[in-house]
């Protein structure tokens, strides 16, 4: 069956492009197991009966990236598990999360996005088809209040899940040491999205160090390109994720963070993104970071 055209209001936003479909192959191959840790998939119409339709309104609206897509990036690179991240633009619902749960439970774990008023019972069907987490955006401002945010973490407690956080962790340093307090695993994405020349300077990077160090968070390398100017090599994001990587490799999963939505263009090369970490890793590491780790995560309910 063939995708039928998004709307004129599902048009991708102005200077968006689309994924590269061609990847850059690794220097040396992944571990088996290996997990991409953070992914998304938009596929307006997948089913016929499931049009999968954004949220009005949102923020951005991202350019079509099918699950074949995703197939054909995470073959070439070697990656063999995956983590889906429902992502804003389709807010509340999660019909689309439920349904790539469903198709691919063999091989992929989600994480939702849980309000303080979800449904128990939305909780329980997203917990028996791999959900593992809820995250919240803490960027923006305008979001749920602290009260609000205790009230999700204690939806979620007792089914094991970790919350998970996209936050500038430099922007208030005792914010990071707050989630930590709240007595479930505490992921922090795209390492600490502090500008790469700013983090290790950071008194809120320096709590997130300490965080992992003790083995109170969890962190993804993710997201490099959205620390800095370069699309390739990332060299400069490199001190952080070493950094992050002598604090506690035991605490530490990657992420592709693919299709990369809402980012300015030239875009990345899920190939470069690899790299990147092949060249911070050692064997040892990688063996951690990409597979046992994501199985503590993800894999251990």
């Amino acid at each position: 069956m063939s995708i039928p055209a998004i709307s004129q209001t599902d048009q991708p936003s102005p200077g968006y492009l689309p994924f590269r479909a061609e990847v850059a192959p690794p220097a040396r191959p992944l571990p088996r197991g290996a997990c991409d840790c953070h992914f998304h998939i938009f596929e307006p119409g997948a089913a016929q009966d499931m049009p999968f339709p954004f949220q009005e309104p949102r923020s951005y609206t991202p350019t079509q990236a099918p699950l074949a897509a995703y197939r054909a990036m995470a073959d070439a690179l070697g990656l063999e598990r995956a983590v889906l991240v429902h992502p804003s633009v389709y807010g509340r619902d999660h019909t689309s999360f439920e349904h790539w749960l469903k198709l691919c439970g063999d091989w992929m774990r989600g994480v939702a996005v849980v309000y303080p008023d979800t449904p128990i019972a939305d909780i329980e069907r997203w917990h028996a088809l791999g959900t593992r987490g809820t995250r919240f955006n803490a960027l923006f401002e305008g979001g749920v209040s602290a009260q609000a945010l205790t009230r999700i973490v204690d939806r979620v407690r007792d089914f094991g899940w970790h919350f998970q956080v996209l936050m500038d962790v430099s922007r208030d340093p005792q914010q990071v040491l707050a989630f930590a307090d709240f007595g479930v695993p505490l992921v922090v994405d795209h390492c600490g999205h502090v500008p790469a020349d700013q983090a290790l300077g950071s008194a809120g990077f320096q709590n997130l160090l300490a965080l992992v160090r003790e083995g109170r968070a969890w962190v993804k390398l993710s997201g490099l390109y959205r620390l800095t100017s370069q699309r390739s090599g990332f060299t400069d994001t490199l001190p952080l994720v070493e950094a992050l990587l002598r604090a506690n490799p035991g605490q530490l999963v990657w992420g592709s963070d693919w299709p990369h939505p809402a980012i300015a263009p030239p875009m990345v090369d899920d190939g470069d993104l690899v790299h990147a970490l092949l060249d911070a890793c050692s064997d040892a590491e990688l063996q951690q970071v990409l597979v046992d780790n994501p199985s503590r995560l993800y894999w251990a309910q």
